[in-house]
């Protein structure tokens, strides 16, 4: 079970490092003029988009086999209400992932409509879900 749940925490911070990361290059894309460094961040958002894809996959895979795991030890488990605030909040940061999917298709068309500052201000969600769920899983309110 422990290493379930390294696997799960070393996933989440892969995951994490590209949802924090991603909007802050598009708010570098909305502000930039230069065609080569629209290009080149295409490119970046692109490549960062696989990594992060890969550690919510997995995250979301090992945490999964976790809550399995401890559902086994005790059927209770799954009672528990922060648990299930949890996952509520799990899955709107699978929809905010979703959204950044999205928009960086958009930004490989040049169809971003956002302003920089609309994507700073969204670039914050992952940061306030992030201090949620920690708070809930250690908590345990």
């Amino acid at each position: 079970m422990l290493w379930l749940k390294a696997f799960h925490i070393i996933f989440v911070v892969t995951w994490f490092a590209g949802l924090f990361y991603l909007p802050r290059l598009f708010v570098y894309h909305a502000e930039a003029t230069e065609p080569a460094v629209r290009e080149r961040l295409k490119v970046m958002e692109r490549r960062l988009l696989m990594i992060t894809r890969v550690g919510g996959v997995l995250a979301i895979g090992f945490g999964v086999l976790t809550l399995l795991a401890f559902a086994r030890g005790n059927p209770a488990y799954l009672q528990q209400g922060w648990l299930h605030a949890k996952l509520g909040l799990v899955v709107l940061l699978a929809a905010y992932h979703g959204l950044l999917e999205r928009m960086t298709r958009e930004f490989a068309r040049d169809a971003n409509r956002r302003s920089g500052r609309w994507l700073r201000i969204f670039n914050e969600v992952p940061a306030l879900l992030l201090v949620a769920i920690v708070v809930l899983v250690v908590v345990k309110p």
